[in-house]
C-alpha cells in the first residue's frame, strides 16, 4: 500500500512538465540532482536544531541578554484562588464586569481586588523580555547564517553545498512547528502556521521537482531581511532605542523591496508566465504559484502591520511597540482609575492632593501605584 500511494504522489504528470520523466534526472553524465528522498533527514536535523537552539539560548542568547542590560519586569506576587483560577482556565482571563462582581462576592473580594487579581494572573502568562531576547537572537543568529550561505552555495545543477542549505532550511521550518507550542505567541499566530507550513511544503517539493534556482532565490529573499527583523527585536530589549529604530527602518525598506517589489515581479512573474513559455501547465505548475500567492497574501498582510508602525515612527519620534505583541498590565488601569474617580472621565481634577497626583501621573502616562 505504501509503494502504491508513492508511486501516485510523485507520478510524473503531477510534478513534471509534459513529455518528461524522472528518468532524465537520474543523475546524468556524472552530473548530481535532487531526489525526494534526500528530503528525509530534514526530521532528525530538526531536532538536532532544536537541541542547538536550547543551547544557544542558554549559553549563547541568555549571557548576551544580560550584557545588553536586558532586565525582566518585576511582577507582583499573586496569592492563590482556587475560585478565580478555575474561572480563569476555562472561561478566560478577561472576564466582563457583571462576572467580576459575580467573582468578587463568591470570593469575599472588591471588584478592585479581583481586578488586579486577574491582571496579575494574565502577566504571569506572558512571556518575559529575556525569553523573547533568547528568541531574537537565535532566529537572528539562523537567518544570518542562512542568508550568507545561500549566497554562497546559490549554484545549479545541485551542489553538495546547496543540497545542505536546502536541508537546512527545511529542518529550520520544522524545528519552528515543533517548538511552537513552547514559543512566544504574537497576535499573528496563525498567519506564522500558515506561513510555516506553506515553507515547508515549498521547499520539499521544489527540491524534489528540481526547481532549484526558483526555490533557492526564494529562500534567499525572506532570508534577506528575517535576520533583519530579528536583529530589531534584540535591541528593542534594550536600552538601545536608536540603533532598534534605524534597524526597523532598514529592516522597513528591504522587506517592502524584496517582498513587494522584487517577489511578485521577479518571482512569481516567472514561475507563473516564464515556466511554460515553452510547456503547457501542469499540476506543479498551479500547486506551486498557488502557494507563492498565498506567501504575497501574507507579504501584504504583514506589510500592513509594518507600516502602522512606521507611521507611529513618524508620528511620536521613537519606535512603539510590537504591534503583534501582547503587552504586560500594569497593577492599575486607567480604566480602574476612571471607575474609583469618576471626574477623571469628564477631565476634572480630584480636589486632595493625592488624587491630584495621581490624576498628573494619568495625564503623563504613568498609572498610580495601589
Amino acid at each position: 500500500m505504501w509503494s502504491s500511494l508513492n508511486e501516485w504522489l510523485w507520478h510524473e504528470r503531477f510534478w513534471l512538465p509534459p513529455n518528461h520523466t524522472w528518468a532524465e534526472l537520474e543523475d546524468p553524465d556524472g552530473l548530481v540532482y535532487a531526489h525526494p528522498r534526500d528530503m528525509l533527514a530534514a526530521l532528525p536535523v530538526a531536532l538536532a536544531l532544536v537541541a542547538v537552539r536550547l543551547a544557544f539560548e542558554r549559553f549563547v542568547g541568555l549571557p548576551l541578554s544580560r550584557w545588553l542590560g536586558v532586565r525582566d519586569q518585576a511582577r507582583k506576587p499573586l496569592k492563590p484562588n482556587p475560585t478565580l483560577e478555575k474561572h480563569f482556565l476555562t472561561e478566560g482571563g478577561k472576564p466582563k464586569e457583571p462576572q467580576l462582581a459575580l467573582l468578587a462576592a463568591r470570593c469575599g473580594l472588591t471588584l478592585r481586588q479581583t481586578q488586579r487579581w486577574f491582571r496579575r494572573r494574565r502577566n504571569q502568562d506572558r512571556p518575559c523580555l529575556t525569553k523573547k531576547f533568547c528568541e531574537a537572537s537565535w532566529r537572528f543568529a539562523f537567518y544570518l547564517c542562512s542568508f550568507l550561505g545561500g549566497l554562497w552555495v546559490l549554484y545549479h545543477p545541485l551542489k553538495l553545498a546547496l543540497y545542505r542549505w536546502y536541508l537546512l532550511e527545511l529542518s529550520f521550518y520544522t524545528s519552528l512547528l515543533i517548538t511552537l507550542p513552547f514559543d512566544i505567541k504574537r497576535k499573528d499566530f496563525k498567519e506564522q502556521v500558515v506561513h510555516h507550513f506553506v515553507t515547508i511544503t515549498l521547499i520539499t517539493f521544489s527540491y524534489s521537482a528540481n526547481l532549484l534556482r526558483i526555490g533557492s532565490l526564494v529562500l534567499l529573499l525572506h532570508d534577506s531581511s528575517d535576520y533583519l527583523l530579528e536583529a530589531c527585536k534584540m535591541f528593542n530589549y534594550t536600552h538601545f532605542r536608536r540603533v532598534c529604530d534605524t534597524l526597523f527602518v532598514v529592516f522597513s525598506l528591504v522587506f517592502f523591496y524584496t517582498r513587494l517589489v522584487l517577489f511578485p515581479t521577479q518571482i512569481i512573474y516567472t514561475t507563473y508566465y516564464e515556466s511554460i513559455a515553452n510547456s503547457s501547465p501542469f499540476f506543479a505548475y498551479y500547486f506551486f504559484n498557488t502557494l507563492l500567492a498565498v506567501l504575497q497574501l501574507l507579504h501584504v498582510f504583514w506589510s500592513y502591520l509594518i507600516l502602522r508602525m512606521l507611521y507611529s515612527f513618524v508620528k511620536k519620534g521613537q519606535m512603539e511597540k510590537d504591534v503583534r505583541s501582547d503587552v504586560e498590565e500594569s497593577d492599575s488601569s486607567d480604566g480602574e482609575a476612571a471607575q474609583e474617580h469618576p471626574q477623571l472621565k469628564n477631565g476634572e481634577a480630584p480636589t486632595d492632593g493625592p488624587r491630584r497626583r495621581a490624576a498628573g501621573r494619568l495625564v503623563n502616562g504613568h498609572t498610580p501605584a495601589t
